[in-house]
C-alpha cells in the first residue's frame, strides 16, 4: 500500500499512570534541532514562521526589531540575537534532511527502459498499458487532442453520449476482462432484447423486418426458418436451402476468397444482398465481395469444410459462441472505459502528449534502438512570470517563448498504434521492404446523433436499431441506432418521451457515400428524413433538441482478399526488428474485441 504523501505517521506507544519513572532516552538529532528551533536551552527566543504575524513592531520576515530613536534621527534596527539565526539555519536543516528522506522513500517511478508508443487510440493505449506493467518508462504520443480514437464522448441536448463505438462483442472476454481490471466490471451492461430490424427492398417496395436471429455476419444458420424466408423469399430461401446438400470440395481453403464469394457460392444472391451486405455494410463499410472472408470470419471456411454446409458451420460457430447477447457496454457509454485507461496509465507514471505528431522513425545511433522525430509545433506564447523566473525574449519578437520541448526521442522500444497508411510511412524509415504493404484508403463516416422529443418512440416499435440494404431507395443512412432503445441506462436518464437516435453515413453506392462529407446542415436534413422513413414516424426539425456530426475519415479499413496472408508478413518482418512492435484495427481487425484482443497478446509476449 502506497502511502499518503500528505498524510503523518502514527506514532504508536503511551504513557501509563503509575509507570516506573525511566531515564529520558537519547534525543533524536531531529528532536534536537527542533529544540534549538524553539530556544530550548539556549535562552533565545523563537523564530517566528516568515509568514507569521509577529508583535508590533517586529518585521517577522527578517528577525529585525527597531530602535527607539530620537525624533529626526535616521532609522536603526537592531539585529536579532545569533542563537535565532542559528535556530532558523537549524530548521532549514531539518526541512533538506526531510525532504532527502521522503526522496528515499517516495515510490519509485518507472526505471526500466524507455518504450514509445505512436497513437493514443485504444490500441496504443492498451499497449501503454502492458508495456508499463512490466517495468517500462512508457511515452504515448498522439497526433490529435484528445485520446481513445474511435471510443469518444460528445455532449448532446445535456447528455454525454458515445461519439464512436457504444459497444463491444462479447465473442472473447477480452474487453470485458480489461472493463474489469480498471474497476467498472459491476457496469457492463447488455442491450435490449427487442433486437435490430433490417430495412431492405422486396420488390417494388421497402420493408422492414426482425434481422433473423440464428446468424453470423447475416449468414442464416437455418435458411428455410420463417424469418428467412420473410428477408428473402420462397425462392431464395430454397436457393439457399440447397447449401445444405451441395458437396463441398477441399479446394474451398486452396486459394484466397472474398465473403461474398462464399455466402454466393453456397447460399445464392438473396441472401448475400437481403441479409450479408446490410450487415456487413453497417458493421465495416464495405461491401462483402472485397472482404476477405479468413479475416472477417476467422475459421468460418474450416468449419464449412468439417461440416460439409456453409447453414452447419453458422450453426456450430453461433452454439460454440458464448451464452447470452452477442454485445455489450459500459452504463454510462464506453467513453468511460477511455477515462478509466488514462486514470490508470497517469497512475503508473505514463506520460501522455496529446497535440504531439510523430514525424519520422529511423534506427536508433549508439545504445537506443530507434530515433523517433516529434513534428514540429509552433511556439507557444509563454505565461506571464518574473523578470527572474522568465525565458530570455526572442531576439526576432521581442516576446517571450517558451522553450520548444525536444524534436528528437531515442527510445528503446516503439509500438506503432496508429491506422495503416500512416504506419506503413513511418515503418518505411526503419526498413523500406514496409512500403509494399500500404493499405488502400478506408471509408470516410459521417455520425449524425438526433435527440429528439417523441413519446411514440417510447414502445421501440423498430427494435433497438435498424440495417439498411443497399438495394433500399430514397435511404441514405446505411444504419441506425436507437440508442435509448437499446441501452436503459440511456433511456433512465434521458427521461420519457426523449430519445437518442444516431444515423450512419457512409454507404456503397456513390450517391448515398457522398453524403458522408455533406455539410451539417445537410446532414441533419437527411437524418430526419431517414429518421422517418425507417423509424415509420414523422420526425421534424421541431422534434430535435440537440443534434451533432461526428466524422471519421478513413476510419474503418478494408479487410481486402489476402489480408491475413499480408497481415502475417508484415509481422514476419517486423519480427526482423527487435524492440518494434505494430497493433492496431488495420492488423487485427475492425472492432474493439479484435483490437484489445490482439494488442494484449502481442504485448504481453513481447514487452517482458
Amino acid at each position: 500500500m502506497v502511502p499518503n504523501p500528505e498524510e503523518q505517521p502514527r506514532r504508536g506507544g503511551s504513557n501509563e499512570a503509575g509507570s516506573a519513572t525511566r531515564s529520558p532516552a537519547p534525543r533524536s538529532a531531529e528532536e534536537q534541532l527542533r529544540d534549538l528551533a524553539a530556544g530550548t536551552g539556549t535562552g533565545a527566543a523563537p523564530v517566528p514562521h516568515p509568514e507569521a504575524k509577529g508583535t508590533a513592531g517586529q518585521d517577522t520576515a527578517t528577525g529585525a526589531v527597531p530602535v527607539t530613536q530620537q525624533p529626526g534621527a535616521p532609522a536603526k534596527v537592531r539585529r536579532a540575537p545569533v542563537a535565532s539565526n542559528a535556530a532558523a539555519h537549524a530548521m532549514r536543516l531539518l526541512a533538506r534532511a526531510r525532504g532527502a528522506e521522503a526522496a528515499q522513500t517516495a515510490p519509485a517511478g518507472p526505471s526500466g527502459p524507455l518504450a514509445v508508443v505512436i497513437g493514443g487510440g485504444i490500441s496504443g493505449l492498451v499497449a501503454a498499458r502492458e508495456l508499463a506493467a512490466t517495468g517500462h518508462r512508457v511515452e504515448v504520443h498522439e497526433a490529435s487532442g484528445a485520446f481513445g480514437g474511435c471510443v469518444g464522448v460528445h455532449e448532446v441536448a445535456g447528455l454525454a453520449l458515445d461519439a464512436g463505438a457504444e459497444s463491444f462483442a462479447t465473442r472473447s472476454t477480452a474487453v470485458a476482462d480489461l472493463i474489469g481490471d480498471l474497476g467498472l466490471g459491476d457496469d457492463i451492461v447488455t442491450p435490449a432484447p427487442g433486437g435490430a430490424w433490417l430495412y431492405l427492398r422486396r420488390g417494388s417496395e421497402n420493408v422492414a423486418q426482425p434481422l433473423p436471429s440464428t446468424g453470423i455476419l447475416g449468414i442464416p444458420g437455418d435458411p428455410w426458418a420463417e424469418e428467412v424466408r420473410s428477408a428473402i423469399g420462397r425462392a431464395g430461401s430454397l436457393r439457399a436451402a440447397a447449401d445444405l446438400i451441395t458437396p463441398v470440395s477441399k479446394r474451398l481453403l486452396e486459394s484466397e476468397m472474398s465473403l461474398g464469394a462464399l455466402v454466393r457460392s453456397r447460399m445464392g444472391t438473396a441472401v448475400l444482398e437481403n441479409l450479408v451486405t446490410p450487415v456487413v455494410s453497417g458493421v465495416y463499410s464495405a461491401d462483402p465481395d472485397t472482404l476477405d472472408v479468413d479475416a472477417i470470419a476467422p475459421g468460418l471456411r474450416a468449419s464449412v469444410l468439417k461440416h460439409g454446409s456453409l447453414a452447419r458451420a453458422v450453426a456450430s460457430m453461433r452454439a460454440a459462441a458464448p451464452a447470452g447477447s452477442a454485445v455489450g457496454s459500459i452504463a454510462g457509454g464506453m467513453n468511460r472505459l477511455v477515462t478509466a485507461l488514462l486514470g490508470d496509465l497517469r497512475a503508473a507514471g505514463v506520460q501522455l502528449h496529446a497535440n504531439s505528431a510523430v514525424a519520422t522513425l529511423v534506427p536508433g545511433a549508439g545504445a537506443s534502438a530507434f530515433r523517433v522525430g516529434l513534428a514540429a509545433r509552433p511556439p507557444v506564447p509563454a505565461p506571464a512570470k518574473t523578470k527572474k523566473e522568465g525565458p530570455a525574449p526572442d531576439r526576432r519578437t521581442g516576446k517571450d517563448t517558451e522553450v520548444p520541448e525536444p524534436r528528437q526521442i531515442d527510445a528503446d522500444r516503439v509500438v506503432i498504434a496508429t491506422g495503416g497508411r500512416p504506419a506503413v510511412d513511418l515503418l518505411t524509415g526503419i526498413d523500406a521492404g514496409f512500403g509494399q504493404y500500404l493499405p488502400a484508403q478506408g471509408a470516410g463516416i459521417s455520425l449524425v446523433t438526433l435527440v429528439i422529443d417523441k413519446p411514440e418512440l417510447d414502445d421501440a416499435p423498430r427494435g433497438t436499431g435498424l440495417l439498411v440494404a443497399p438495394t433500399v431507395t430514397g435511404v441514405g443512412a446505411k444504419a441506425l441506432t436507437h440508442g435509448t432503445a437499446k441501452w436503459q441506462w440511456l433511456g433512465d436518464e434521458s427521461g420519457p418521451g426523449s430519445h437518442v437516435v444516431r444515423l450512419s453515413y457512409g454507404r456503397l453506392n456513390d450517391v448515398a457515400a457522398s453524403l458522408a462529407n455533406a455539410d451539417d446542415a445537410t446532414l441533419r436534413d437527411a437524418a430526419l428524413a431517414d429518421a422517418s422513413v425507417l423509424l415509420g414516424i414523422e420526425i421534424d426539425a421541431g422534434d430535435v433538441l440537440g443534434f451533432d456530426v461526428v466524422r471519421y475519415a478513413g476510419a474503418l479499413p478494408f479487410a481486402t482478399a489476402g489480408h491475413a496472408v499480408r497481415v502475417a508478413k508484415i509481422r514476419e518482418l517486423v519480427a526482423t526488428h527487435p524492440g518494434l512492435e505494430v497493433v492496431g484495427a488495420w492488423l487485427a481487425g475492425t472492432g474493439l474485441a479484435s483490437v484489445i484482443a490482439d494488442t494484449t497478446k502481442r504485448l504481453r509476449v513481447t514487452a517482458s
